[in-house]
């Protein structure tokens, strides 16, 4: 496991720490690591220590990163009951490749 997979997954679960956060966990996209955040149903938002910890580390909001029109830094909908937040590995950013395959 690289040492940024490692980073990665630490930041998980201290994220997972926090009461407003019912799961965290590392992800990959075609082209980016992300830290994935779903938050219990009362939450109010990311909280904003959580924020700091993930910016500290190299994790930025997917919307601030890619650019997006959205209501906040992070969002990405409702999956399950819980409100889903995806921070992209800045770090790292581009360095993952998912290719397709025609058959």
């Amino acid at each position: 496991m690289g040492d940024r997979e490692s980073t990665l997954r630490e930041l998980a679960a201290q994220a997972r720490g926090y009461d407003a956060v019912a799961d965290a966990f590392p992800a990959k996209s075609f082209t980016d690591r992300m830290l994935v955040v779903d938050l219990r149903g009362d939450a109010e938002g990311v909280p904003e220590e959580l924020v700091a910890l993930l910016e500290a580390n190299g994790c930025y909001g997917a919307n601030e990163v890619y650019d997006r029109d959205a209501g906040d830094r992070s969002s990405a909908g409702t999956v399950g009951g819980a409100d889903r937040h995806e921070f992209v590995d800045v770090e790292t950013r581009g360095d993952h490749r998912s290719y397709v395959v025609d058959a």
